[in-house]
C-alpha cells in the first residue's frame, strides 16, 4: 500500500471527496458544505494506490490552525488513514510560524479518535448542518 499525504492546489478532487461523504453520505446541505473559507485555506489530500481517499483543510487566523472537512472514504475508515490524515494536518498546522495550537469541531462519535491524537474537548455539543459537534484544541506549546 502506497500512501501520499500533502498539500494540494486541486480542489476538485478534495470537493468530489467531501461532497460524497458530508453531501451524500452525512446529509450535510449541499450549499453548506463549501464555504468562502476555502478560498483562503490550505488544503490536504490523502491519496492511496493513486485513488484520492481522503481529504482535510487548514483555515489559519491568528495563532489558531482550525482543522475543518476532515474526510476519509468508507473503503479506507478503520485503516489508521483517518489518523495519518489528522496528523498531517498537525504538522502543516505546526509548521506555519507563529501557530500555538490547532482547533476542530468534532462531530459526538469521533471525539475519542481526536483524544487519541491528543486532542482535548471543549465547551458545548452545537449543531452544524444537523449534526452534534464539541470543539476540541490541541496547544502546540
Amino acid at each position: 500500500m502506497n500512501l501520499n499525504i500533502a498539500v494540494t492546489d486541486d480542489l476538485e478532487t478534495c470537493f468530489s471527496l467531501r461532497h460524497q461523504v458530508f453531501v451524500v453520505e452525512q446529509g450535510v446541505p449541499a450549499d453548506m458544505e463549501q464555504d468562502a473559507l476555502d478560498d483562503a485555506a490550505t488544503h490536504l489530500l490523502a491519496v492511496q494506490d493513486g485513488i484520492p481517499v481522503g481529504a482535510a483543510r487548514i483555515v489559519f487566523n491568528g495563532d489558531t490552525a482550525k482543522i475543518g472537512r476532515v474526510c476519509v472514504l468508507p473503503s479506507t475508515r478503520g485503516t489508521g488513514l483517518g489518523a495519518k490524515l489528522i496528523e498531517a494536518a498537525v504538522e502543516t498546522a505546526q509548521a506555519r510560524p507563529r501557530t500555538a495550537k490547532a482547533k476542530l469541531g468534532a462531530q459526538l462519535h469521533a471525539i475519542g479518535f481526536y483524544e487519541k491524537l491528543g486532542f482535548t474537548a471543549f465547551g458545548p455539543v452545537y449543531d452544524d448542518a444537523g449534526i452534534d459537534h464539541r470543539d476540541m484544541v490541541l496547544d502546540f506549546t
